[in-house]
């Protein structure tokens, strides 16, 4: 593979016979690579956006932990790849079995809900348990580009997959442009590339369908605002900010045509944990008749699971999510402000449980698929024995 350090631009793989397709300002761009001396890694910093667009490099298990814990990188599938790269980096430093344990441990530990990251983790263990020492690091590094590399497939089939419920809206409007809701970010930039839930509408924007997003702001971390708008924008898809609240409105007003959004952890039997607030947007998606669609790649299915409400462990954040905010003043500075009074509690809950019963469907690299445990295990038979 080959990569140009300065962008994250993949230009050509010939394994997977594709060409990154999202682009800022023009150039296709990765949330993750590999730096030019072909160990370091590079990574988009999301908590600088929108107002700044800077990379970072990253040379060790502690910048990489740093990294996902503080959400400079995030989202389930990208999670996942900088879990694999992170101990790529651990491995440099010490190849042995305590090393090995110590740096899942720590990597592990930094976001508990997205079951992508041990997921990765997992693989990258099992790549490198049986090889000799001097071995180690090459065979991480090679596992950690085919998780990359096999997340940017996965997407693009799902991509095509929720495609024709876009070609079926847009048939019956005759022209009209679709109107889409979704809630936080589960766009390229919270996988490698192409994104979860904006695969379709990426792909029919592609196509010359006529497109419109709704953009949750999605508190407290604004990833909608602040990630969905920026990259919809920079790639040229028309969409309009919303407060959280809003989406009910719309929708019984009948100018919402289709729900779509992503998964950090789906269970066996179909049920979804996303973004806080998800569950609110699938109620009232079903009190209007709107369809409601989760997008989610084969390594977000936990198939050890089957009680979301009862067995997905729910993150809770930092209270200075919620009781600040930061953004860009008039005069250009960027800054952090307090948003509720002193001494006021906040409870901070990172994620919700949208039942199965909610879900109209899960679009997957294998199809879209009812939600239930039946109609996952028929086409994921190789994972729905839970044991990976």
């Amino acid at each position: 593979m080959k990569h140009d350090g300065g962008r994250g631009k993949v230009v050509r793989n010939a394994a997977w016979g594709y060409e990154n397709i999202m682009k800022v300002d023009g150039k296709p761009t990765r949330t993750i690579w590999l730096e030019s001396d072909g160990w370091s890694v590079g990574i988009i910093d999301q908590t600088a956006l929108p107002h700044r667009f800077a990379m970072l490099r990253l040379v060790m298990l502690e910048d990489m932990a740093h990294a996902i814990r503080t959400m400079q990188v995030r989202g389930a599938p990208l999670i996942g790849a900088a879990a694999a790269y992170g101990m790529c980096l651990a491995l440099r430093v010490d190849t042995s079995d305590d090393g090995l344990e110590r740096a899942y441990a720590a990597l592990h530990a930094t976001r508990p809900t997205a079951i992508n990251l041990k997921w990765a983790l997992d693989e990258i263990v099992a790549a490198v348990r049986n090889q000799p020492r001097e071995a180690r690091v090459a065979a991480a590094y090679r596992r950690a580009a085919e998780i990359a590399d096999e997340d940017v497939v996965i997407n693009r089939a799902i991509g095509r997959n929720g495609l024709k419920l876009i070609e079926d809206i847009a048939g019956r409007k005759k022209g009209e442009p679709v109107n889409l809701l979704t809630h936080c970010n589960a766009g390229w930039l919270a996988t490698v590339d192409v994104g979860t839930a904006t695969a379709p509408i990426y792909t029919a924007h592609d196509k010359g369908i006529a497109i419109h997003v709704w953009v949750d702001e999605t508190r407290p971390r604004n990833q909608g605002a602040s990630l969905t708008a920026w990259e919809l924008g920079k790639h040229g898809v028309k969409h309009t900010v919303i407060a959280d609240n809003t989406g009910g409105h719309l929708m019984q007003h009948g100018i919402v045509d289709l729900v779509v959004v992503g998964a950090d952890r789906a269970t066996a039997q179909g049920d979804v944990c996303n973004k806080i607030g998800t569950y609110l947007k699938a109620l009232a998606a079903k009190d209007n008749n709107v369809p409601f669609y989760v997008s989610l790649p084969s390594p977000t299915i936990d198939f050890t699971l089957s009680d979301g409400l009862a067995e997905i462990p729910i993150e809770q954040r930092g209270a200075e999510e919620q009781s600040t905010m930061t953004g860009r003043t008039v005069d250009g500075r960027i800054e952090t402000v307090q948003i509720v009074p002193d001494g006021s509690p906040v409870a901070n809950y990172g994620f919700d449980v949208t039942p199965a019963r909610l879900v109209t469907g899960l679009i997957t690299e294998r199809g879209v698929l009812k939600a239930s445990r039946e109609s996952l295990a028929a086409a994921f038979p190789e994972r729905a024995g839970g044991s990976r």
